[in-house]
């Protein structure tokens, strides 16, 4: 969520100092609290990742927030908090939870909870929501039809996923033969980052390595290679692009340096133009920025122009990674823009002539109100960019936006919905589209219709594209990279040429643990068969712990596949160092 004056320029876009934050609280007047407008703004900029009430259906990619003031920062043992909060000694009073969540990298550097509220108003609403919840003289309104699930219909099924995962272990998700919706629990099941166990190693097919490029990277997350064999890694958390140069032989990382820093969240890379680049692009929150470039640069030269002022509008957080890549000929931008919430439950009813209607200005399947222009993909015209258009709509998270170099096809790797039970609804990697519309948040994998929107669409039916290559649900599938390298020193054999690479973070909705993997993505003449192989695995062990958050893939110039990963701050690097 960004104030107002963060479009007015660059050095707006800095974090306040812990000074500023305690001069404004200090300074800023004191406003009547309401619980009831802090449900609301909970709602749509927290409850993607928590619950503040028991049986609340909020999301729990975060902790659970029932009682928490009084309580001591990341004291819960059901959920692996970052390092930073565990070390910040904070107690989670009213003044303390006000300071925090107005810059929460401000007050713990290194937070894992990345996105502010910025309004006092908004911020003052909340606690008193939280002290009503936690004193009980909060009176919560019924929930909404078809939000509470019903009682599961089966356990889980025990089937303990990653202790199969291993290279060349293939799957394909048969649409056909998906449970009914909760027919499992919905699960909380966050996976507890530990340290490296002794003897555990990352396993590779036959005639590969993998080893460390880079460590000590506090968030690393995406990344895009420079024509010279330069990394630019965007370490999200950190509100910084870092670039990593190669040693001579390519196996680590001689070079480490901030190239940028101060932008507001930080996803999104391309160099452009490609063979030539003369700029690189950022995509943060909710913008898209460019700083000059020439080969070789390691710290930008100045400061970056502002290329799309805002890409919605919206104050709300929810999904806040926003991916970015260029047609092959060069003349159109795409950005992707995750959802709000989980399923768009607080959007407001429209009649379907209301919704037909609106979809006329912003394309079959398109969300309302806190939820425009989002869980899609947009394109502007690179000349002329303004605020561009919808491309395709009901992708409710694309995380990584890839272009296929082979035909110039668009693709998006996308996190589902939750809250469902264990197998549904399945994440994918899939091409995308203009015009069309990928089923959040109605339907899913086709014509499935979501239980909580029941009736609300019947008009969508059979209009969904169904995606190309589902993975198994609740893998947090975040990026995909094509191989295309044909030469190089640790260039892959030829079958891998024109293959895709994703990359599976973990997950949490979901009784026994799945992901924490890369996945080989299997094409035949370019075009995808629905079937996905395990290509590395290892980071997840028998307990169902994980010492691996893998995110982002990019393909080196001597051939080798980078891998971060912002659980263990590092950059992995596979080579084949087989028979060729």
């Amino acid at each position: 969520m960004l104030g107002a004056g963060y479009q007015r320029g660059w050095m707006m876009n800095k974090p306040m100092t812990l000074a500023a934050l305690l001069l404004a609280a200090f300074t800023a007047p004191v406003l009547a609290a309401d619980a009831t407008a802090g449900k609301q703004v909970f709602g749509s900029q927290c409850a993607l990742c928590h619950s503040a009430e028991p049986n609340d259906n909020g999301g729990a990619q975060g902790p659970a927030l029932h009682g928490l003031l009084g309580r001591k920062a990341a004291a819960s043992t059901a959920f692996s908090y970052s390092p930073a909060l565990k070390a910040s000694a904070l107690t989670w009073d009213e003044a303390t939870l006000d300071r925090f969540l107005a810059s929460p990298t401000t007050v713990v550097p290194g937070s894992a909870m990345v996105v502010a509220v910025t309004d006092a108003a908004d911020r003052a609403n909340v606690v008193a929501y939280f002290k009503a919840v936690q004193d009980g003289t909060f009176k919560p309104a019924p929930a909404r039809a078809g939000f509470s699930p019903p009682p599961a219909t089966k356990a889980p099924s025990g089937d303990a996923d990653w202790k199969k995962d291993a290279p060349g272990r293939r799957h394909r998700i048969d649409l056909a033969k998906l449970p009914a919706p909760y027919e499992t629990p919905s699960a909380s099941n966050f996976p507890r980052f530990v340290e490296k166990p002794a003897g555990a190693a990352l396993k590779v097919p036959e005639g590969f390595s993998v080893d460390v490029f880079a460590k000590d990277l506090p968030g690393a997350r995406n990344m895009r290679v420079a024509p010279n064999g330069d990394v630019f890694l965007a370490q999200t958390q950190s509100n910084r692009i870092t670039v990593l140069r190669p040693s001579a032989d390519g196996s680590k990382a001689a070079q480490v340096t901030t190239f940028a820093q101060g932008l507001n969240l930080p996803f999104g890379m391309a160099l452009y133009p490609a063979n030539d680049p003369k700029w690189l692009y950022v995509a943060e929150l909710n913008r898209v920025v460019r700083y000059a470039y020439k080969a070789g640069d390691a710290v930008a030269s100045g400061v970056p122009e502002v290329v799309v002022a805002q890409l919605y509008n919206s104050r709300t957080n929810g999904h806040f990674t926003r991916d970015l890549v260029f047609s092959l000929d060069g003349k159109r931008m795409f950005v992707s823009v995750g959802s709000e919430s989980n399923v768009a439950e607080h959007i407001s009813k429209k009649t379907v002539a209301e919704a037909q209607a609106f979809e006329k200005q912003y394309g079959l399947g398109a969300t309302w109100d806190s939820e425009t222009r989002r869980a899609a993909v947009l394109v502007f015209d690179v000349a002329n960019p303004g605020t561009g258009k919808v491309f395709a709509n009901g992708i409710r998270n694309c995380v990584g936006l890839t272009m296929q170099p082979v035909n110039g096809e668009l693709w998006c790797t996308t996190n589902e919905r939750d809250m469902l039970g264990d197998d549904l609804v399945p994440d994918y990697s899939t091409r995308v589209r203009e015009g069309k519309w990928y089923g959040w948040p109605w339907y899913y994998m086709g014509n499935y219709e979501d239980p909580r929107h029941k009736g609300a669409r019947p008009d969508l039916a059979g209009k969904a594209t169904v995606p190309d290559v589902p993975f198994q649900a609740h893998s947090a599938a975040l990026n995909l990279a094509f191989y295309n390298a044909t030469s190089g020193a640790a260039a892959f054999p030829r079958q891998y040429v024109g293959e895709g690479f994703a990359v599976l973070h973990g997950s949490w909705n979901r009784a026994f643990r799945t992901g924490h993997k890369v996945v080989r993505v299997l094409m035949k003449n370019g075009v995808p068969t629905g079937e996905y192989e395990d290509f590395m695995t290892g980071m997840i062990t028998d307990s169902g712990d994980a010492w691996g958050r893998p995110v982002g893939a990019a393909v080196a110039k001597d051939g080798s596949l980078f891998i971060s990963d912002d659980g263990a701050n590092l950059i992995y690097r596979i080579a084949y160092t087989g028979k060729r």
